[in-house]
């Protein structure tokens, strides 16, 4: 069983900056991509960035120039550093990762509790 925590999450003002972390913890597994999601009030989910085992990123628009994702592989912790916040930034962060047991070839996706980012005018 693969356990994900988040923290880092908070209220800050527009200009303001914020670091999620996501970290995965069990036994027998590997991690493949990991990723940041969110859902803003009356919004869907949407994917924020993710990151491949290898190290490619890519970011929704919106974000893109702000935030940066990266991953500590030996920790099995993923980072999201968001810089510049805006009001808009306001939601629930999910962290998402795909986890492979050593038992099997199949690929899950595992969910963390979600932690609120609130960005103030």
């Amino acid at each position: 069983q693969v356990n994900l925590v988040e923290s880092g999450g908070g209220s800050v003002q527009a200009g303001g900056s914020l670091r999620l972390s996501c970290a995965a913890s069990g036994s027998d597994f590997s991690i493949d991509a990991m990723g940041w999601y969110r859902q803003a009030p009356g919004k869907q989910r949407e994917l924020v960035a993710a990151i491949t085992s290898g190290g490619s990123t890519n970011y929704v628009d919106s974000v893109k120039g702000r935030f940066t994702i990266s991953r500590d592989n030996a920790k099995n912790t993923v980072y999201l550093q968001m810089n510049s916040l805006k009001p808009e930034d306001t939601a629930v962060y999910y962290c998402s990762v795909e986890v492979r047991y050593y038992s099997g070839s199949n690929v899950y996706r595992s969910w963390g509790q979600g932690t609120q980012v609130t960005v103030s005018s």
